[in-house]
């Protein structure tokens, strides 16, 4: 089954979103680290009241992690789900979608 086309377009779907994704994060997180690392005056912007530019983008960071999360559900069951099914049916001798 590993070496069935549909398999291999799974996992290449699969590929699709999670390396860009990832590179995506991974990229906002180090600007992040750089800029608290190296960049004190622009992180302690002060935006509104005791809240500063550094703050705002830490709490951006979660903010990323529930949307890349909710992004991903909805691919996978757009995209994935469907596919994995109909692969699970077959191996399994159930009717196929």
């Amino acid at each position: 089954m590993q070496n069935s086309p549909q398999f291999q377009e799974l996992k290449a779907r699969l590929r699709k979103f999670i390396f860009p994704m990832t590179a995506f994060f991974l990229i906002w997180y180090a600007i992040y680290v750089l800029l608290g690392a190296f960049a004190h005056d622009f992180m302690a912007i002060q935006v509104w009241g005791n809240i500063n530019l550094g703050l705002i983008l830490g709490l951006l960071q979660f903010v990323t992690t529930f949307v890349i999360t909710g992004l991903y559900v909805r691919f996978a069951n757009r995209e994935l789900d469907p596919r994995a099914e109909a692969l699970r049916n077959e191996m399994e001798g159930g009717p196929s979608l």
